[in-house]
């Protein structure tokens, strides 16, 4: 099957490709290059890996897709829309079957998600797809890694649009700009064990919440807390 660079259909669907990965539990799937463990933090596999172009270094993790088999005998007859939410990275290839290389718009999905709409055989089948908000149980969370010279924080569970701009981090002075590390891990330097935190977040859409001492002073590092707010 030729290379075709995707185009936006009626209604605003967007044209892609689909392949799958792992198996029927997920085995190679518990954590990505957005830093999820998706069982752990609760997204399960419903899971999605995004091409390249689709990726953006990281900056659409979190980010949740309506996908739609189409045009393919290997369509399943009658099947709707799936929902996953982006967790992973489809690194690029050679060869004819590059489909996560630039320019192209690719979801290599968890194997029991792919089955909901596309039949095993079929291996690749066309889709379409277009993005939804993203909805979440509980708040914001934040998971606390690093080392006292360098603070490492997975932020996930995060609603609304789902992908993350910006974070900001205070404790007993002025907010402070995080970087992206990579995925969805925000990391800064050194001063902040030992005092309660609270985070800013920023999503792609402009919005923000404010997690006032998230964290207490006693935190751990490996530790989970959290908000008390949501997109």
């Amino acid at each position: 099957m030729a290379l075709v660079v995707t185009n936006v259909a009626a209604g605003g669907w967007i044209d892609a490709h689909a392949t799958f990965y792992g198996d029927m539990q997920g085995h190679t799937t518990e954590q990505g290059a957005c830093g999820y463990d998706v069982f752990k933090e609760g997204y399960g596999l419903e899971t999605t890996a995004l091409s390249t172009a689709l990726f953006e270094n990281g900056a659409k993790c979190g980010s949740c897709f309506e996908i739609k088999c189409v045009n393919s005998k290997w369509c399943k007859p009658g099947a709707g829309p799936i929902k996953v939410t982006a967790t992973n990275f489809c690194p690029p290839s050679t060869g004819p079957e590059a489909w996560c290389n630039a320019p192209m718009h690719h979801f290599d999905l968890t194997e029991p998600m792919f089955l909901k709409f596309a039949i095993y055989q079929g291996g690749i089948v066309p889709v379409q797809y277009r993005r939804i908000r993203c909805a979440r149980q509980g708040g914001v969370k934040f998971m606390i890694n690093g080392n006292p010279y360098f603070l490492l924080v997975l932020v996930y569970n995060v609603g609304g649009v789902g992908d993350v701009t910006g974070v900001q981090i205070k404790s007993s002075g002025n907010w402070v700009s995080m970087n992206r590390n990579w995925g969805m891990n925000w990391s800064v330097g050194q001063g902040y064990t030992g005092h309660a935190l609270s985070f800013k977040v920023t999503t792609s859409d402009g919005r923000s919440i404010q997690a006032d001492n998230v964290a207490p002073a006693n935190w751990r590092f490996g530790q989970s807390f959290e908000s008390k707010s949501q997109f």
